[in-house]
């Protein structure tokens, strides 16, 4: 495990809590029903993906969230055209549908889930791109593959946190992703996720964090009563507004928290390099050596040798 891979003290026995009601049964297991009907069928449109209408993918994102019981509202500024780098805040399994409900993006994912059974398939067949989060050499050529995609026109949604978080708690914005937006001289779209039970507390239902298993993440969010979805759309940073990645990814991060209350934990210990890419593998800290002391030589009478303690 790298000392550099982004992680967050969130986990399910911690920060998971109903803060609402549970639908019945019957209506819990038609949720899952449809949500997998939905599912199954953009499978089977995945290979003509590309020539599907970006209002249809809005459509079918929002339906997912949607059929899963949980209410979407969206508000704010519209989404610019052309390249655009999408960064929000990461919380569950159903920011990626709620994202690509705001506009459609190729996602830039962990490499782990390249490898996860079905799963793995259907996000490399969907266009995202892969970060290998525990090679810290390989994080320049992730930045141009990026920067690629965005200087031919594509949109690309990133979740700069680097992990999930629990939604009451958030962590800080990794620099190195917004590097790619200002080489490819696109402007950069927070998006703020909340998710919220209908009264207006903030609920963790929907939380993915920790060692929680995907299904039983689902399985809350389609047993709850009453949630709702916020998508909150800031005015995007222009191209040109910051010069530096730290300056940029601050202001987006600003963006996103907004008047958010949650508790804001103190950045990780290992960060990244200010000398991007160069400096960044030398920069990692790395455990101290213990240093050996020197034997200590007991004196002893003429004739007799000296001890060691």
């Amino acid at each position: 495990m790298s000392v550099w891979l982004p992680s967050a003290p969130c986990t399910p026995g911690t920060c998971l809590e109903r803060t609402g009601p549970v639908t019945a049964l019957p209506r819990a297991v038609g949720r899952l029903l449809a949500v997998t009907a939905l599912l199954l069928a953009g499978i089977a449109l995945l290979p003509v993906g590309r020539l599907i209408p970006a209002g249809a993918v809005r459509w079918w994102c929002r339906a997912v969230v949607r059929a899963s019981g949980v209410r979407v509202r969206v508000s704010g500024a519209a989404v610019p055209t052309g390249g655009v780098l999408l960064v929000a805040n990461h919380i569950s399994w159903l920011d990626i549908p709620l994202l690509a409900a705001v506009r459609p993006a190729r996602m830039l994912a962990k490499s782990e889930i390249r490898r996860w059974p079905v799963a793995g398939w259907l996000t490399a067949r969907s266009g995202a791109m892969f970060i290998e989060r525990d090679r810290l050499r390989a994080l320049p050529d992730t930045v141009a593959r990026i920067a690629d995609a965005l200087r031919g026109g594509a949109a690309v949604a990133v979740f700069p946190e680097g992990s999930t978080w629990c939604g009451r708690a958030q962590g800080h914005f990794r620099r190195a992703v917004f590097q790619a937006a200002l080489d490819a001289g696109v402007p950069v779209q927070p998006v703020r996720l909340r998710y919220r039970v209908s009264g207006g507390e903030a609920s963790t239902a929907p939380a993915f964090i920790g060692d929680d298993s995907l299904l039983a993440s689902v399985w809350r969010v389609v047993s709850a009563r009453g949630l709702v979805a916020e998508v909150g759309v800031p005015e995007p940073v222009a191209p040109g507004c910051h010069t530096d990645r730290r300056a940029l990814a601050a202001t987006a991060q600003a963006q996103v928290w907004g008047e958010h209350t949650a508790a804001r934990h103190p950045a990780e210990p290992y960060g990244e390099s200010d000398s991007f890419p160069a400096q960044a593998a030398r920069d990692v800290v790395r455990p101290r050596r213990r240093r050996r002391r020197p034997p200590l030589l007991v004196p002893q009478p003429p004739g007799v040798s000296a001890r060691v303690r």
